[in-house]
C-alpha cells in the first residue's frame, strides 16, 4: 500500500524538514511520497481555498482512500490511525492519501472527496509542523502494527 501526502506549500529546509525526513526514512512498511503544491497564479482571497483544493485533489491517486487533516475533523488516536491503516492494507487498498491544506483551510472539493476527516486536536498547527506530526504518526502506526515497543500506551 502506497501512502501519498498532498500538502500545500513548499518545505525549504529547517528543523521541520529535518523532522519530516527523519521519520519518512524510518517508514519501511509503506512507500511514502510527499507531493507539495502551491498556487502559481494570483487568485482573489476568497478563492484561495478552492484553488488550492484543485491542486491538492490532483495529488490523490485514483481510488485512494483519502484522509483530510482538519481541526474540525474527528479526533484520532495513534492506535486508531494504526488500526485504520492496517485495515486498509488488509483489504488490499493500493493507495492512501492524506491531505494538508493551506492557511485558508480546505476548499469544499477536498471535503467532498474525503473518506475520513481527522484532527490532531482542536488546535491549529503550522502546516510544516503538521507534516512532521503526520509522518511521525504514520511511522508510529507501522510500529504499532508490528508490535514494536516504540508506542508505549
Amino acid at each position: 500500500m502506497r501512502i501519498v501526502i498532498g500538502a500545500v506549500g513548499r518545505m525549504r529546509g529547517g528543523p521541520e524538514a529535518t523532522l519530516v525526513e527523519h521519520f519518512r526514512q524510518r517508514v519501511a512498511t509503506w512507500p511514502l511520497e510527499i507531493k507539495e503544491v502551491e498556487l502559481k497564479r494570483r487568485v482573489s482571497p476568497d478563492s484561495v481555498a478552492a484553488a488550492e483544493a484543485e491542486l491538492l485533489l490532483a495529488t490523490v491517486p485514483d481510488g485512494a482512500y483519502t484522509f483530510v487533516l482538519d481541526e474540525t475533523g474527528k479526533l484520532s488516536t495513534s492506535t486508531g490511525i494504526a488500526k485504520q491503516l492496517g485495515a486498509l492494507q488488509d483489504e488490499g487498498r493500493r493507495d492512501v492519501a492524506f491531505l494538508i491544506g493551506g492557511a485558508d483551510g480546505h476548499g469544499d472539493g477536498v471535503r467532498k472527496r474525503a473518506d475520513h476527516v481527522m484532527a490532531f486536536g482542536r488546535n491549529t498547527w503550522p502546516h510544516l509542523v503538521t507534516r512532521g506530526l503526520l509522518v511521525e504518526q504514520i511511522y508510529r502506526a507501522q510500529q504499532i502494527l508490528a508490535g514494536h515497543p516504540y508506542h508505549r500506551a
